[in-house]
């Protein structure tokens, strides 16, 4: 494992790579985080496909004599990180969180500006985030872009009150906005709304240009309806990548 500069896992966004591969690149990265954490440590854990990967190689080390607590950013994550005999507590029943893993959907390199949200539970892994310490972020070589907001829709939780008002006012010039649907259950209507842990809609906003992130990042935030974005700006300081010649990692700014 080395450090990484931002050329170098580049020619792999936007490429279509197995699902195997792809897989496989995303548990070497989150194997190579899990070794940061330390005996005693408050960890965040992450949701969504790569952080599933995590959970398992954190087990490993608890089923070895690690001590630590985790705070789940899903339902989702702590049902599974129970199951997996990880201890775990509730994010106001700690002080702070020494550190916290998660995936996300892009990352540029250098600055480790993110887009996450593609599991629907944005707003309370940026509630975990903000309260971490150190942040580290699990992907595979396809998620490294230099745009974001353009290859994946920027994920908006918004409240189900009003939601086509709040839709209207995030509306601007080139941008489609649609509301995402629940994952299909035998019984579910076709156009079930998808619900977060918060109970909130899920508006996926894709641009046809690259959008200016930060402005839009504090665009999206003054508006009356909306409850959080998925553009995580400046609130990651590691980035581990799994890719064809191992993992890397990236440090921000570096």
């Amino acid at each position: 494992m080395s450090a990484s500069g931002p050329g170098q896992f580049g020619q792999f966004a936007g490429q279509a790579v197995d699902e195997a591969t792809q897989t496989a690149w995303k548990h070497a990265a989150a194997e190579a985080a899990v070794r940061e954490v330390s005996d005693g440590a408050i960890v965040g854990l992450g949701t969504g496909s790569t952080a599933e990967g995590m959970l398992h190689a954190l087990a490993a080390r608890v089923s070895q004599g690690l001590r630590m607590r985790g705070v789940a950013t899903s339902e989702r994550t702590q049902t599974l990180a129970q199951s997996l005999g990880i201890p775990m507590a509730a994010l106001d029943e700690v002080d702070h969180l020494d550190l916290s893993f998660d995936g996300a959907d892009e990352v540029i390199l250098p600055t480790l500006d993110l887009l996450k949200g593609r599991g629907g539970a944005l707003l309370r892994e940026k509630l975990v985030a903000a309260s971490s310490r150190y942040r580290i972020i699990l992907v595979d070589a396809t998620k490294i872009t230099r745009t974001l907001g353009v290859g994946a829709a920027i994920p908006v939780e918004v409240e189900t009150f009003g939601w086509r008002h709040t839709a209207a006012r995030l509306a601007a010039p080139g941008c489609h906005i649609t509301r995402r649907a629940q994952l299909a259950h035998p019984g579910d209507p076709a156009d079930a709304p998808f619900l977060s842990d918060g109970g909130h809609y899920i508006l996926d906003l894709l641009f046809d240009q690259p959008p200016d992130i930060p402005a839009v990042a504090a665009r999206i935030k003054a508006i009356t309806g909306v409850v959080e974005h998925g553009l995580f700006l400046g609130m990651t300081e590691r980035v581990y990548i799994g890719g064809p010649d191992g993992v890397r990692y990236a440090d921000r700014g570096r």
